[in-house]
């Protein structure tokens, strides 16, 4: 249900190619960084969301997905899955079509809401890990 093939599949190839990864930081220890890299490499522009608001990946950073002054496909959400609800709400309030929470980012409410909000909304997957596997 959380990882529907069908909809990894739309959100990867159908949604666009703006993502906000929140969560996203210089530290290149993180998992973000190296994620939003493979996004790059599948030609995905990544935007980085994070408090500090730094560039990464060649691309300027945001503290909020609020303060992003251009469209957003894609919310790729890397944090506690305590704070991801509100990142899913916030999502919809930009006019977001998918969000995708992370392995180990689990909020059931908030995909109850985002899909009932009608987006696009995988959970506990990887886009590093299926985007490989549409080729």
């Amino acid at each position: 249900m959380y990882g529907d093939p069908a909809t990894i599949r739309k959100i990867l190839t159908e949604s666009g190619d703006t993502w906000a990864v929140v969560g996203l930081s210089s530290n290149e220890r993180r998992a973000a960084y190296g994620v939003a890299d493979v996004l790059q490499r599948y030609g995905k522009r990544v935007i980085p969301v994070h408090p500090k608001a730094e560039t990464v990946h060649g691309e300027k950073g945001y503290a909020s997905l609020a303060d992003i002054p251009f469209e957003v496909d894609v919310v790729d959400v890397f944090v506690n899955s305590d704070l991801a609800g509100p990142v899913a709400d916030e999502a919809v309030s930009i006019g977001a079509k998918a969000v995708w929470f992370q392995l180990g980012v689990i909020d059931e409410a908030a995909y109850e809401r985002t899909r009932a909000a009608g987006l696009d909304m995988v959970m506990d997957r990887c886009p590093a890990i299926e985007i490989p596997r549409l080729s």
